[in-house]
This record gives C-alpha cells, structure tokens and sequence, in this order.
C-alpha cells in the first residue's frame, strides 16, 4: 500500500500540473492538489519500512488525509455534473480539476480500507 500512496501522490501532482497549465499558467491555487500529492508521496515513503507499527501509522494518516480531501471536494464533484448538463461556471477547468482530485482520494480510501479489512482478517486467522 506505500507504494499505492507514491502512486497516488504522483498522479496529484500530474493533475495539478495539467490544471495549472489548462488554466494558462495564471492561477496558482490550481498547484494545490500538488501540495497535497507531495504530502501523499511523504507518507508513502515513510510507510515503506519493514516496520509494521510504522507501517500502519503512515498508511493509516495517509487515508486519513485521503478521506478528508475527499469530503472537502464534495461540492465540486457536485459541480462536475452540473457542468455536464449544461451549467456554466466561471473556472470549469477548476472544477474539473477538483473532481479528478475527488476521485482519485476516494478510489484510494477504497482500497485502503479493502487492504485494511485484509489485514485485520490475516491477523485474526493467524
């Protein structure tokens, strides 16, 4: 999973990279799903130890973090849809942006739980 969480940090920075550029290189806010994938990539990299307790900890703010940019970004997922029927917004490529963010931080708790529920089974079994 400390793989996953690179993986997924990495794929933030490309999403705030693509939005930065769509928007003409003119809004900066639009790096902030970067900041965030830098964090991503921070805590993948501390979860990948041989050590179980530091493992766990890591992962588990990891998802954390995951799972709150995944509420936060509600709205714009909201947005998303709105946009595809026809609303009109003054920056859809930001919302764009945020609902591809939204996604990918919900796929990720996901599958964070999925292992996590795995785990638990293994250490009840064994």
């Amino acid at each position: 999973m400390a793989k996953l969480t690179i993986v997924l940090g990495i794929l933030l920075v490309l999403v705030a990279a693509a939005g930065f550029i769509a928007t003409g290189s003119s809004h900066p806010t639009a790096l902030i799903p970067g900041a965030v994938g830098l964090l991503f990539v921070l805590f993948g990299s501390l979860a990948n130890t041989s050590d179980s307790k530091k493992r766990m900890l890591w992962m588990h703010i990891a998802v954390t973090v995951a799972l709150l940019m995944f509420l936060g970004l509600i709205p714009a997922d909201i947005n998303v849809f709105r946009l595809a029927h026809g609303a009109s917004f003054s920056h859809p490529i930001a919302i764009e942006e945020k609902a591809a963010s939204s996604l990918l931080c919900l796929l990720f708790v996901l599958l964070c739980v999925r292992s996590f529920i795995n785990a638990r089974r293994q250490r009840t079994l064994g």
